[in-house]
Order: C-alpha cells, then sequence, then structure tokens
C-alpha cells in the first residue's frame, strides 16, 4: 500500500469545492438560454432523485444512435454544460443522442450537485440520482431505438463523481465512462477517500452490485496539475480502482503523449486510460478533450454518413499484395498474430463488422490491437467492446485503430504470404488499404 494520506478529504471536499466553484471560467456555473435542439424531457420514467432530464438528439440521429450521458458540476447547470462542451457538436457530426441530467442537491451552501455519498446512490438498485439517470436511458433507448451496447457516461467535477458512480452501480447498464475532474466511486461515502490500496478501491465497486458477474466499463480519466479544488493525486487513485476492477497491473502497458501537454497512459488493452493535463486547474474538459472521449467510447464511428462499412461476412484484401488477411492455420487462440495469406474461402478469412465497428472473426474473436503505438501487434482476442478492438473503414480504403487513431499495416510494405499486421501512423501506402468482398 503507498503512504500517501487524504486526511479528512472526504468530509472537507464538498466545502473546497463550494469555495471554488463560483470562480470557474467554464460556462458551468450559471444558467444559460437553451439551444433550439435542446429540449425538456418530463415524465421520462421513476425519478427518485427529482431530477430533470434535457435531450439533445441531432438533426440526422444515426438508425441506431448511442446514448451519451453528459453531467455538469456543483453549481452548474445542464443548459450550461450543453453550451459550454463540445458533446453536442460531435453528436451533430457521429449521430448519437445526448442527455443531460440535472442535479437539484444541495451541499454545503452549493447548489446542483449529483448525489454520490448517499446509501442510495452508491449501490445498485438503491434510489436517487442513478436510478433517475438509468430512467433517462431507458427512455431514450426505447423511444429513439438507441442502442443499448453503446451507452456511455460522461462529466466534469460533481459529474465525474457521478459518472464512475454510474460505472460502478450499472455495469449492466454503462458501457464506458470518462470523468473529468473527478474522484473514485465511494470517495464521497462513508469509505471516505484516505489512502487505500487497489484492490481496498476495487472492492468498494464490486459491493455496489453484489452478484454482478458482467462485463466491467471500459474508463478514460482527466485531471489537471494544478487542480485546485480536487487534487490531482485523486487521478491515481481513479486508476488504482479501476484498473484493480478490470483485473490490470497499475504499471501502463503504453504512454504517450496525443497533444502537447497532454500525457496519456493505457493500461491492458486499453481498459483504463488516465489523461494527466499539464498546469490544468479544476476547468475541463478543454477544446479537443471531448472529441477523444467519444473515439474512446467508439461513437465516432456511429453517424449518419460513415465510411463505406461491409456488410455482411467476407474477406478483407490489401490493396498492395492482392492478399487477404487471415488467422494462421485456423487458429482460436487469443493472441494469435493475424497475417496476410492467399485468399480462400476458409472461416480464417471471413470478417464482419458489428455496429460497434468490431472486426470479427468465427463470429466470436475480434481483431484486436496489442498496443495503441506504432508496431502494435494486430492479433485475435475474445470480443470485450474496447476501443482497441474498434475499427473504422474510411473512404481511402485505410482502416483505423479507434483507439490509437493508427492505421491498419502490413509490415515493412511486405506482400508475402505469412506478412504479419501492425498499427502505424497513415501515410496512404498500399500496404494500408484494403478492399472489402
Amino acid at each position: 500500500m503507498r503512504t500517501r494520506r487524504y486526511a479528512g478529504i472526504g468530509a472537507g471536499l464538498v466545502a473546497l469545492i463550494a469555495a471554488i466553484a463560483t470562480g470557474l471560467s467554464l460556462s458551468l456555473t450559471a444558467p444559460q438560454a437553451s439551444a433550439a435542439a435542446l429540449t425538456e424531457v418530463t415524465n421520462f420514467g421513476n425519478n427518485p432523485g427529482g431530477l430533470r432530464m434535457y435531450l439533445y438528439v441531432p438533426d440526422r440521429p444515426a438508425a441506431r444512435p448511442g446514448v451519451l450521458v453528459a453531467m455538469h458540476g456543483c453549481n452548474g447547470w445542464a443548459q450550461g454544460f450543453h453550451q459550454g462542451t463540445e458533446f453536442a457538436s460531435l453528436a451533430d457530426r457521429h449521430g448519437f443522442i445526448v442527455i443531460y441530467p440535472q442535479a437539484n442537491k444541495s451541499a454545503n451552501g452549493m447548489s446542483n450537485c449529483f448525489d454520490v455519498w448517499s446509501n442510495e446512490a452508491l449501490r445498485h438498485g438503491g434510489g436517487s440520482d442513478p436510478v433517475s439517470i438509468v430512467s433517462m436511458v431507458n427512455y431514450v433507448l426505447q423511444r429513439h431505438s438507441g442502442d443499448p451496447e453503446r451507452v456511455f457516461a460522461t462529466g466534469f467535477s460533481s459529474g465525474a463523481m457521478e459518472t464512475l458512480n454510474l460505472l460502478a452501480t450499472y455495469p449492466d447498464v454503462f458501457k464506458a465512462g470518462a470523468p473529468f475532474a473527478g474522484v473514485p466511486y465511494a470517495c464521497l461515502g462513508p469509505a471516505g477517500c484516505g489512502d487505500k490500496s487497489p484492490q481496498q478501491w476495487g472492492d468498494l465497486v464490486r459491493n455496489a452490485y453484489p452478484g454482478y458477474t458482467g462485463a466491467r466499463p471500459r474508463v478514460t480519466a482527466w485531471h489537471g496539475t494544478n487542480d485546485s479544488v480536487l487534487p490531482y493525486s485523486m487521478l491515481q487513485e481513479e486508476i488504482d480502482q479501476w484498473t484493480n476492477v478490470h483485473g490490470l497491473s497499475q504499471t501502463p502497458t503504453s504512454t504517450d503523449s496525443p497533444q502537447s501537454g497532454w500525457t496519456r497512459r493505457v493500461y491492458g488493452s486499453g481498459q483504463v486510460e488516465a489523461y494527466t493535463i499539464n498546469g490544468a486547474g479544476h476547468d475541463l474538459p478543454h477544446n479537443g478533450m471531448a472529441a477523444h472521449a467519444i473515439r474512446f467510447f467508439g461513437l465516432d464511428g456511429g453517424g449518419t454518413t460513415p465510411p463505406p462499412d461491409p456488410e455482411g461476412e467476407g474477406q478483407i484484401r490489401g490493396v498492395g499484395s492482392g492478399r487477404c488477411i487471415d488467422v494462421p492455420n485456423n487458429a482460436t487462440s487469443d493472441g494469435t498474430a493475424v497475417q496476410l495469406w492467399d485468399c480462400n474461402t476458409g472461416a480464417n478469412q471471413q470478417w464482419t463488422q458489428s455496429s460497434s465497428g468490431e472486426l470479427r472473426v468465427y463470429g466470436n474473436k475480434c481483431l484486436d490491437a496489442a498496443g495503441s503505438g506504432n508496431g502494435a501487434r494486430i492479433q485475435i482476442y475474445a470480443c470485450h467492446g474496447g476501443a482497441n478492438q474498434q475499427w473504422r473503414l474510411n473512404s481511402d480504403g485505410s482502416i483505423t485503430g479507434v483507439q490509437s487513431n493508427l492505421c491498419l499495416d502490413a509490415v515493412g510494405q511486405g506482400t508475402a504470404n505469412g506478412t504479419r499486421l501492425q498499427l502505424y501512423s497513415c501515410h496512404g501506402g498500399a500496404n494500408q488499404r484494403w478492399t472489402h468482398s
């Protein structure tokens, strides 16, 4: 166990937020006139938290749209979060639907905080705000033919806390979350925010829904190093918690810098990410960050004008080689590296793209990137919904990884049987272009 101490943070955190939250420069602290397309929905279902529901449906939603819950911070407003963030414009581009809940709880002089501290809020089916938000999700899934396999949560500060709260209490509903400047699940509950081991943090999540044995949501967590409201150290506690939940090492598998001043750590095969934003305060997300969260969710491939996708089962043939993506010797073991091979009618060359962007072979194995940097191996692995198993098929014939934004590449521009595949920076070469038949 590490020796960091956070004495009193659980009790004093809310007061600290109250002292600073009103000075935030983001348009999250005062109501703004709602945009024409932002509408309030009443009578959306069971609402024990007494929340209000605001809904943004783009003019051209996808045929089976994903659903994103986007939550403001304390002293904030749903309308302000809609106007002050980029989620709605990304929804316009990609065709998903955004729910903006309006919180109404008060604590230590603050208003409009999401409940992440009561016994009801901290357990599956307990009541309060999480049940209300799940009702909103179910409303959208039913009324707008949403995709239940693409339901996600994001938020800032109090909304970030509720993001992780929803992932812990309703892992059967939410597939991934992106907390911006938050704290671990249950940090403001009776367990407090004091120093805990990864196992202790993970146990809190597992105890939120006793008996649940399904897949756990993925997490991409963001925090600024100069956050004077919620200490930057909270990011590591979030990572400790969710890597433990996923059974991963607390040592990242890769580290990179997607943009100047950003450091991204990736854990496992992409189940958990941590973004450190150098010099940032309690004012996330900044411009451009929402797009990375949407990419992590895989929502950037579900708009109304997607690139040509394969229909049904078929081969994926390299333009440069004329050979097909092949699983050697009809292997089915996780971790088997794929290759180029003479095209044939074998099941090991028949690929189907799922609605979430996976490329499946044998029906239950996915084309999987073993890392997120140049040279990362391409393999098959049991499908788990991770961004490293989601792909965009582009109009220029390239295939890019949703997690990495790198191209599917024949190693060394090879064309011979047995040439391995990798991720590599996109350059338009024939070894990075593919056709589907």
